[in-house]
């Protein structure tokens, strides 16, 4: 039997036009925004008419820690929001959009797998509808505006060697980490080393992100430190003037992207990943949009729950006002095979062994989702054909033992129908009364937030804060940003700061190399480790295998 790549599927499966999807979900002729047959943008505006409405339910997918075995998080949560109108409940999907970097670089398929995911497939891998090429462009502009003010006289006494805001660009590029500009001669500008960031990382993302509106935007823009004077005073792009412009560049970016699943459930695909740096949710504005028009509200947010799930609860939930009713935490038994120290060409072996080492990175995350935020949860068991009655067996048994069910999901192969026994245990799950609460409060001190995600989530021993971010941490004291939450900066494949630490390490060292206040999105970032902003291609680049024919038909795109 032949099966069909993630684009093969998505190619084949009529699309509904997307107003009539709009109609689906509730939204007014009046509020969509045509890109094409297939996509739109929803006006802000329609959160004004519907503010009065009552919230639907929250429900968060996230995950146990990647490995290259794979879980299957954006696939299940748009198979669980299929598998919820299966069951008649009014259901949407909030997704992050992806980055062209990961995508050329890694693997397409940002948008779910198999006969569960968001389309159309292409469009939303690559150019989409230019959120992407806007932030980059607000961002640049607002480095343009620096290095022209020093080069027009520096009434800011800007400090070149303090000039914390860098250039971005939408790829993975290794080359740019690391760059010097305005060289050979005055007219060129003022020569001073600079860098780039992949534009997901960049603030302006987490900005657009956060944002409750357009007014909002503009002042968090306003607010962005972009480095620091000579007598050691911060400089914002409100103080270049640049503000206005950038939210000019970006009012069109704010709005939500609409598209469908494959079953035609409307989805919303917004703002952006990098659950290290900019806080890796889909934004504000889409997910309070989709609570206000469906009952059911299935997001996600980057990496494992360490990550993403921390920052979705302590950064997201928190400054936007959310509440979230259920989390569910995907998990295959492949990857938990692989934390327990299984070689990734065995794992499609039954080995029970490798799955009880590996099962308490799983054990862990539930812990924390149930123990530390207090929130019901169901683990999501992502099925492969390999998979045992013995090893699902055990899984089970151990969860049951944490007071959390476990619901198999086939989302891949069989779509909604295959996330029918997933949606009814969210459904029960939602009705349950819950006591969520923070990591930690915005009145602790930095280092004790810092501290409260590490020991608490990570289950490090103690936290080691180098002399160059504890002087940062003075200074931002100092400046008044210490009741800010933390955005931690950490490898995504393990709890540790040690990629190479799998399963459920404790006890550890977790080293804090640096600290950067991202003022206009409301948070502190925490460097942690050898953690990056721009990454490179990898030796074997997924944009090897990406091609199109002559009547415009991609090909290769996972």
């Amino acid at each position: 039997m032949t099966i069909r790549s993630d684009i093969e599927i998505a190619q084949s499966t009529p699309m509904k036009n997307i107003v009539e999807v709009a109609r689906t979900a509730g939204i007014p002729d009046q509020y969509v925004e045509l890109y094409g047959n297939y996509k739109a943008k929803i006006d802000y505006g329609i959160l004004n008419d519907l503010k009065d409405a009552e919230n639907g339910k929250l429900i968060l997918v996230t995950a146990i820690t990647p490995t290259p075995a794979g879980e299957g998080k954006t696939t299940t949560t748009v198979g669980l929001a299929d598998g919820l109108r299966k069951i008649g409940k009014k259901s949407m999907v909030a997704l992050r959009e992806p980055s062209l970097g990961p995508v050329f670089g890694v693997k397409g398929g940002a948008a779910g797998g198999g006969y569960a995911q968001v389309v159309p497939m292409e469009d939303i891998n690559l150019h989409f509808t230019g959120d992407m090429h806007a932030i980059g462009a607000a961002n640049n502009l607002l480095a343009a505006m620096i290095d022209n003010h020093i080069y027009q006289g520096n009434a800011l006494g800007i400090d070149p060697t303090q000039i914390t805001w860098h250039r971005c660009v939408d790829m993975n590029d290794r080359q740019l980490r690391f760059v010097v500009n305005g060289l050979n001669g005055h007219s060129n500008g003022v020569p001073r080393e600079d860098s780039f960031d992949i534009t997901v990382a960049s603030e302006v993302m987490a900005i657009l992100c956060l944002a409750r509106d357009l007014e909002d935007l503009k002042q968090r823009l306003g607010k962005i430190i972009i480095g620091y004077s000579y007598d050691n005073r911060p400089v914002t792009a409100g103080d270049l003037k640049a503000a206005g412009a950038m939210a000019a560049l970006l009012k069109d970016a704010l709005k939500p992207n609409l598209v469908q699943t494959l079953e035609h459930t409307p989805a919303f695909v917004h703002g952006g990943p990098f659950a290290n740096i900019a806080h890796g949710c889909n934004s504000v504005i889409a997910t309070r949009t989709a609570l206000k028009l469906a009952d059911y509200v299935v997001t996600e947010a980057g990496f494992g729950a360490d990550l993403g799930a921390e920052k979705f609860f302590d950064i997201k939930c928190r400054l936007a006002g959310l509440k979230p009713d259920a989390v569910v935490i995907v998990a295959t038994v492949r990857a938990l095979k692989h934390h327990g120290g299984a070689d990734k060409a065995d794992l499609g072996k039954e080995n029970i062994e490798a799955l009880e080492k590996g099962l308490p990175n799983l054990l862990r995350h539930v812990e924390n989702i149930t123990g530390v935020y207090h929130l019901p949860a169901v683990v999501a068991i992502n099925r492969f054909p390999a998979d045992t009655e013995a090893e699902l067996g055990l899984i089970e048994r151990k969860c049951r033992e944490l007071g959390v069910n476990v619901a198999l999901s086939e989302v891949w192969g069989k779509g909604g129908e295959g996330g029918v026994e997933l949606a009814k245990e969210v459904v029960r799950l939602c009705d349950e009364p819950n006591d969520f609460e923070y990591c930690y409060s915005l009145e602790s001190t930095i280092e004790e937030k810092i501290e409260a995600i590490a020991k608490k989530i990570y289950r490090a021993g103690s936290v080691d804060i180098l002399p160059a971010a504890r002087k940062q941490m003075k200074k931002l004291q100092k400046l008044g940003f210490g009741n800010l939450p933390i955005c931690m900066a950490k490898t995504q494949y393990s709890f540790s700061d040690d990629a190479s630490l799998l399963g459920a390490p404790e006890g550890f060292k977790l080293t804090v190399r640096n600290l950067k206040v991202s003022s206009g999105a409301g948070f502190i970032v925490a460097l942690t480790g050898e953690i990056m902003t721009m990454l490179g291609l990898p030796k074997v680049p997924a944009a090897e295998t990406i091609d199109v024919d002559p009547t415009g038909k991609i090909t290769g795109l996972f």
